[in-house]
């Protein structure tokens, strides 16, 4: 998988403490890129976890990106890999400063992104 950014990871994968992400400590408006192309299905905002852009991918991923300053793309739209879909911020009462939390599902299931994209 392409990597959404670059920086340090400073929460990892939990599923005990049903942190389903790892959270990347980002200078804010760094670009976010998706991780491969797809379909925007979401692109908004939640009051827990602020601007929100979720991507479903033809080989069965769900991306999820939390806490942008601003997204770049809306629902519907078609993105490549490696596209600027966000930039960082720390949206949403849940956000702890500015990062990026990254989500990877496949089927339903939540992934370790950090294995994903050490590759």
């Amino acid at each position: 998988l392409f990597p959404p950014v670059k920086g340090m990871i400073t929460d990892k994968f939990n599923p005990t403490k049903k942190h389903y992400a790892v959270d990347i400590a980002l200078a804010k408006n760094t670009p976010i890129k998706s991780v491969l192309s797809g379909r925007v299905i979401f692109a908004d905002w939640t009051p827990s976890t602020g601007n929100v852009v979720i991507i479903r991918h033809s080989s069965g991923f769900i991306s999820a990106y939390k806490h942008a300053a601003s997204v770049t793309v809306s629902q519907g739209d078609i993105v490549k890999t490696g596209e600027v879909i966000a930039l960082a911020g720390s949206t949403g009462q849940e956000s702890t400063g500015v990062h990026l939390h990254f989500e990877l599902w496949k089927g339903g299931t939540p992934m370790n992104p950090a294995g994903w994209l050490a590759n």
